[in-house]
């Protein structure tokens, strides 16, 4: 009962020291076991110039593998549950995900389409960015210019619709594609993984993670009195509009870059604030940290489960959805009761 307060007390600190310890053991655990006495010399190796004659294979592991996609794991998760805290607050709904304005569905088209056109990674990544933030244009243009009194439903319904139309587009792409070559890159990328992600994708991440992070952070108060409803917000002077748009365009480019790097991960965006708000309760001045730190901690868990469970890596997207698809299924189940 005393560790129970204890952490309770100190959540924030809980949280970081969580996810510090979880980085630790995903660095030793994999089809290449390392000791954290090993994971310490070539730390030190590395900054201070100490040689301990370690062998070379190890070292490339960990610096140029493993911690890259542990980074990465942890930029991704957080910046999938933020925005998520942020769309749910902005529709004033604890079932909306990120990919309800269609983000998630334009990245997929835009993956899609730089495979069939056999360009880099760097040319995949940026095509499915340039589709995703394209596919929400597309959704807000459209929905701005159905007159309704409830705007937000207009909004989520438009991205549906426009998830669907990208997500048909995709389908046709997989159906014209090379069974032998095209066709299984595209799936796999579809269902999500941190294969092969370096230091140059976490370096990308890092700054549209901050870039976003920073601005949707500073409107946390905001988020707070939009998730009451417009008519509350509007009597204490915010722009709704603006505001609301505001939000989507940095939610948006948070999920939008964590798409391109690392393929389709759902239900993130909506398993993770819905636990986060049940800790630190639903002032975003506290749940959009405790948000990134728990999604962080989150993905960085599946993605170590993800390439140690089995002889083959499998897939992050399976292993969220058999965890998110019968969350959702509790959360409906409950959400006559209200969420705040």
């Amino acid at each position: 009962m005393r560790v129970f307060n204890v952490v309770k007390k100190h959540k924030f600190t809980t949280m970081v020291v969580v996810l510090i310890l979880l980085g630790f053991i995903s660095i030793t655990l994999g089809k290449y076991p390392i000791s954290f006495s090993d994971f310490k010399k070539i730390i030190l190796e590395k900054l201070f110039l100490i040689e301990y004659g370690l062998n070379p294979v190890m070292e490339k592991v960990v610096l140029e593998i493993r911690l890259p996609r542990i980074m990465a794991a942890i930029l991704i998760g957080g910046s999938l549950s933020v925005a998520g805290a942020s769309y749910q607050g902005i529709f004033n709904n604890p079932l909306v995900s990120p990919d309800i304005l269609g983000a998630t569905a334009g990245a997929a088209l835009g993956a899609a389409v730089g495979i069939i056109c056999s360009w880099g990674i760097i040319g995949i990544q940026f095509s499915s960015f340039i589709f995703s933030i394209f596919a929400v244009g597309i959704t807000y243009y459209v929905s701005s210019k159905v007159r309704q009194n409830n705007q937000v439903l207009v909004l989520v319904l438009t991205g549906i619709l426009v998830g669907t139309v990208f997500n048909s587009l995709v389908s046709l792409i997989k159906y014209l594609a090379d069974p032998y070559n095209k066709l299984p890159t595209i799936n796999f990328w579809l269902i999500g993984s941190l294969t092969g992600v370096d230091l140059k994708d976490v370096a990308v991440l890092l700054i549209i993670s901050l870039i976003s992070l920073f601005p949707l952070y500073m409107m946390r108060w905001k988020l707070n009195v939009l998730s009451f409803g417009d008519e509350e917000a509007q009597t204490l002077g915010i722009e709704t509009k603006k505001t609301r748009f505001g939000i989507i365009v940095f939610s948006t480019l948070l999920t939008a870059s964590s798409v391109a790097i690392c393929g389709v991960i759902g239900w993130v965006g909506l398993v993770v604030p819905h636990l986060a708000r049940n800790i630190v309760g639903p002032n975003y001045k506290i749940l959009l940290p405790a948000s990134f730190f728990m999604g962080a901690s989150f993905l960085l868990i599946v993605d170590t489960m993800a390439r140690t469970l089995f002889f083959i890596e499998i897939p992050l997207g399976i292993i969220t959805s058999l965890i998110g698809a019968p969350f959702y299924i509790w959360l409906l189940a409950r959400s006559r009761r209200g969420w705040k």
